[in-house]
């Protein structure tokens, strides 16, 4: 498999990633946790994990993801608060709700939800 080699200033390390990665959701897209009960609209993707080995190493060693796959940046929510999360491919599948997420940043980000996602906001639209 071809790979891409790149500086990635929010993991303090040089990050390998398949040059086709096959990522599940995309920008906009509304998913829950497999294991844990929250839920969030997906803001950015990385194609492999891109976070530091200090957040890596805090997650139980039985519950670790495996690091090649995308890692997906989610704008969260649970009963308790609202949240920026960053959660494996493995860990998550579309919601069934339905129903939009309510995040304070979510206005930052997309300008409207309508048919079960979020529409990102032109401004940010490459």
């Amino acid at each position: 498999m071809e790979r891409s080699e790149f500086f990635l200033p929010q993991a303090g390390r040089m990050i390998q990633a398949p040059r086709n990665s096959s990522a599940r959701f995309s920008i906009g897209d509304v998913v829950t946790h497999r294991l844990f009960d929250f839920r969030g609209v997906v803001f950015d993707i990385d194609p492999v994990f891109a976070n530091s080995e200090e957040w890596y190493e805090a997650i139980p060693e039985n519950m670790r993801p495996r690091r090649d796959q995308p890692f997906y940046h989610l704008l969260a929510e649970n009963e308790e608060s609202s949240y920026v999360a960053y959660v494996s491919q493995q860990n998550l599948r579309h919601d069934e709700d339905g129903g939009p997420v309510d995040h304070p940043g979510i206005d930052q980000i997309f300008d409207r939800f309508s048919d079960g996602r979020y529409r990102l906001r032109r401004s940010l639209r490459h």
